[in-house]
C-alpha cells in the first residue's frame, strides 16, 4: 500500500541518517500532547481572553470529535498492519489508542491553528510560527512511523473544521450573547452522548495465535480523557462567565508572575494528580477525572485566582 511504502521510505531515511532528526521529532511530537495546551491558556489568562478562549474551545471540540471517530473506525497502527514498519525511538510508548485519526495532530491542529487564526491580523508573525510548528508536528507522526499520512491529514481536517465551527459560533455569540448558554448545553449533551457511545459500542476482537491484537478497553482510555475535556469545558465556561468574569493580567510583571503561578499547578496536575487518580480509580475514570480537573483549572479556577490576586490589564 502507498501509505505503508511512504512510512518505509521515511524509515530508510532515518536509518541512512543515523536517526539524527529522531530526538527532535520525538520532542515536538510529545510536546504537543503534554505542554502545548499551556500556550492558549497563557493567552487566555494573560494576553487576550477571547483569543485564548477561541483556541481552547477549538481544541476541546477537535479532540472530543477525534475520540469518537477514532473509536468508531478502530484502525490498527501501521506496525500491526505491516511488520516491516518499525517506529523510531521511544515514540511507540506514546502512540496509544487506535491509529486513525492522529491524536497528536488533532491536538496540535486546533491549538496552533486556533492561535494562528486568532492572531492573523494583529500579529502575523505569531500566525506563521504556529503554522510552521503545526506542519512539523504533523509530519513528525509520519516520520516516527506511528501514523499513516491519512491519519495525519484527517486530523488536520478535523482541526480546520473545529476552527471554522468555533469562528462561526464566536461570531454568533457576539451578535446574540444570550444564546451562549444554549450552545454550552448542546456541547455538554453532545459529550455525554459521546461517552455513552464509546462505552457501549462494539469493538473488533481479533486474535493472532490466540492473543487479542488490540484490547479495546486500553484503546478507550484516550477517549474518556478527551471527552472529559469536551464535557467539562461548557461547565467551566458557564461558571467563569456567570460568577467570575475575570480580566487578563496583561503582558507585564504581574503577568509574568501570574504565568509562573499558573504553570505550577498545571504541572502538578499533569505529572502527579493524573497518575494518582488513575491508580485510585482505574485508567478510564482516572483519566476522565484528571482531564476534568485540567479544563476546570484552565477555564474557571485559575481565572478566579487572577481576579482575586491580580488587578488590571495592559492592552496589546
Amino acid at each position: 500500500m502507498i501509505d505503508i511504502e511512504y512510512l518505509l521510505l521515511l524509515q530508510r531515511f532515518r536509518e541512512a541518517t543515523n536517526n539524527v532528526l529522531t530526538p527532535f521529532m520525538e520532542w515536538i511530537s510529545l510536546f504537543a500532547v503534554t505542554y502545548l495546551v499551556f500556550a492558549p491558556a497563557f493567552v487566555y489568562w494573560i494576553c487576550d481572553k477571547k483569543k485564548g478562549l477561541f483556541a481552547l474551545s477549538s481544541y476541546y471540540l477537535c479532540v472530543g470529535v477525534n475520540a469518537i471517530i477514532k473509536l468508531t473506525v478502530c484502525a490498527y497502527r501501521p506496525w500491526i498492519r505491516d511488520a516491516r514498519v518499525m517506529p523510531a525511538g521511544d515514540s511507540i510508548t506514546t502512540a496509544t489508542g487506535y491509529s486513525f485519526p492522529s491524536g497528536h495532530t488533532a491536538t496540535a491542529a486546533p491549538i496552533y491553528g486556533g492561535l494562528a487564526k486568532a492572531y492573523q491580523r494583529s500579529k502575523k508573525w505569531i500566525s506563521w510560527i504556529c503554522i510552521a510548528l503545526l506542519a512539523v508536528t504533523a509530519f513528525s507522526r509520519n516520520y516516527l512511523g506511528v501514523h499513516t499520512p491519512q491519519d495525519v491529514l484527517v486530523a488536520l481536517l478535523e482541526g480546520i473544521v473545529s476552527i471554522y465551527v468555533m469562528t462561526r459560533i464566536f461570531r454568533y455569540v457576539e451578535e446574540k450573547p444570550e444564546r451562549e448558554d444554549l450552545l454550552l448545553l448542546f456541547e455538554f449533551l453532545f459529550a455525554i452522548a459521546g461517552l455513552i457511545y464509546i462505552t457501549y459500542k462494539p469493538y473488533p476482537m481479533e486474535y493472532i495465535n490466540g492473543e487479542l491484537i488490540v484490547d479495546p478497553r486500553k484503546m478507550m482510555n484516550d477517549g474518556y480523557g478527551d471527552l472529559a475535556l469536551l464535557l467539562f469545558f461548557p461547565v467551566a465556561r458557564y461558571i467563569e462567565k456567570r460568577w467570575i468574569n475575570f480580566e487578563p493580567v496583561g503582558l507585564n510583571t504581574k503577568g509574568l508572575i501570574a504565568t509562573v503561578c499558573g504553570f505550577v499547578p498545571f504541572f502538578l496536575i499533569r505529572e502527579y494528580l493524573n497518575p494518582y487518580l488513575i491508580s485510585q480509580f482505574g485508567s478510564h475514570l482516572g483519566k476522565f477525572l484528571g482531564n476534568a480537573a485540567l479544563v476546570t483549572f484552565f477555564i474557571a479556577l485559575y481565572p478566579l485566582v487572577i481576579k482575586l490576586f491580580f488587578n488590571g490589564k495592559e492592552k496589546e
